[in-house]
């Protein structure tokens, strides 16, 4: 059900996108920056994928947690049921989210969401691939009071889906709203790294919450937000954007002597570290940063991004639509080869040396296989035409690649103009 509403809304994200890139643009207010906005999404694509494979944890223990040890029977066709649902749905995401900002472990699977240093609607996308690790614990209390599961499921994607258009800064205050409801104004503040806004306005449909819990601070035209991470991931690839907490805790774990900061590292606020780690591997102090992370790229190898991102968000659409029927070889198959293709577009989007080489390979292979096998992920009968175009598109990628490459490396000669 899930991956079904989640692919019908799809579109619907990406008509509010085109409308609020029209209104910057009005504006005059740069909104996008086209690499942050492939690596959101894509992130977002990956978060979805992960979703799939991880709904034991974030489905079924709940589904059995409610059979088995629920308080109470209520029933699913109750208005107040679902209202009260709803209701306690956002107060646990509201303590979810504040351990997210304070708790390490749970940082390391959040921080995915705030490492974007734009803040426009493609970061409502950008989410972790990792929380279902840990995040389904905080739910629990829904199931013991016996909250259904059909009804958890869709009070979740309720709350999931309000969030989506509280990220833009074309929305300015709303008045009383702010006052009651998580809104553009409020979530601005929460994705700031000003002294003045850290770790604060938690709330994911009321900010009721923060007000009463002492978390809560209005925006403030004086001090405009900043946004991104105290930590600055400064990459376009989507598994170390998911895995940088994770590796960098590890360390300091690793190094620390006392076995007691071997755990705490793990369970104390971001930025915590072992004052003998601290001593022997110093990090520098944060700075407010004056410039965003966004490697030069060329408008053609732009456009050429563009493309084959648009091409792999048409295939993961397909892999949501066969989640529920497909075997788990062909599912973990074709989630690989997606993740690898997002990892790829963010070496090139990184002008890394070796990403032409891997996009050739990622793109001779996607016209070639399927047209020599006769088959797609999902697809044992792949038809003449099909295969036919399959292996002209991609074929048409890989030259298109090459001649952009070429172009690229004779405009980096001495004296030659960068290309346009």
């Amino acid at each position: 059900m899930q991956e079904t509403i989640i692919t019908w809304a799809t579109p619907v994200f990406f008509v509010l996108i085109a409308l609020e890139l029209l209104v910057a643009k009005l504006r005059g207010r740069p909104a996008y920056a086209s690499s942050d906005a492939v690596n959101s999404i894509g992130l977002g694509v990956i978060s979805q994928i992960v979703g799939v494979f991880g709904k034991l944890l974030t489905i079924g223990i709940y589904a059995w947690c409610v059979e088995h040890l629920a308080l109470f029977t209520l029933p699913a066709d109750s208005l107040w049921v679902w209202a009260g649902a709803l209701l306690l749905y956002d107060f646990c995401y509201y303590w979810l989210h504040r351990g997210g900002h304070r708790v390490n472990i749970l940082w390391a699977a959040h921080v995915v969401h705030h490492q974007s240093e734009h803040y426009n609607l493609s970061t409502a996308l950008r989410q972790t691939g990792t929380g279902v690790l840990l995040g389904w614990l905080f739910y629990l209390p829904l199931a013991l009071l016996g909250v259904p599961l059909k009804v958890f499921v869709i009070v979740a994607l309720i709350d999931l889906l309000y969030q989506f258009w509280v990220h833009t800064e074309q929305i300015g205050r709303l008045g009383w709203f702010d006052r009651v409801f998580c809104s553009p104004s409020n979530h601005r503040a929460h994705h700031a790294v000003n002294d003045r806004y850290l770790d604060r306005n938690y709330g994911g449909v009321l900010i009721v919450w923060d007000r009463l819990f002492g978390t809560f601070v209005e925006e403030d035209d004086g001090d405009r937000p900043v946004y991104g991470t105290r930590s600055p991931l400064r990459s376009w690839n989507p598994l170390w954007a998911n895995a940088e907490v994770y590796w960098s805790t590890a360390v300091d774990a690793w190094h620390a002597r006392r076995w007691r900061d071997k755990l705490l590292v793990w369970i104390k606020p971001p930025g915590w570290r072992p004052a003998d780690v601290a001593a022997r591997y110093p990090k520098p102090a944060f700075v407010m940063p004056t410039e965003r992370f966004n490697p030069p790229l060329s408008r053609g190898m732009t456009l050429y991004v563009l493309l084959q991102f648009a091409l792999l968000l048409g295939m993961a659409t397909q892999f949501l639509g066969m989640a529920g029927t497909a075997g788990l070889p062909t599912l973990l198959a074709y989630a690989a080869y997606l993740v690898a293709s997002l990892c790829v577009l963010g070496a090139l989007m990184e002008a890394r040396r070796s990403a032409p080489w891997l996009e050739a390979l990622r793109v001779l292979a996607t016209a070639l296989v399927p047209l020599a096998s006769g088959r797609w992920f999902g697809i044992d009968h792949l038809d003449g035409y099909s295969g036919l175009a399959i292996a002209a598109l991609f074929g048409a990628s890989a030259l298109a690649l090459g001649w952009l490459s070429v172009r690229s490396r004779e405009s980096a000669l001495p004296g030659k103009p960068a290309p346009g």
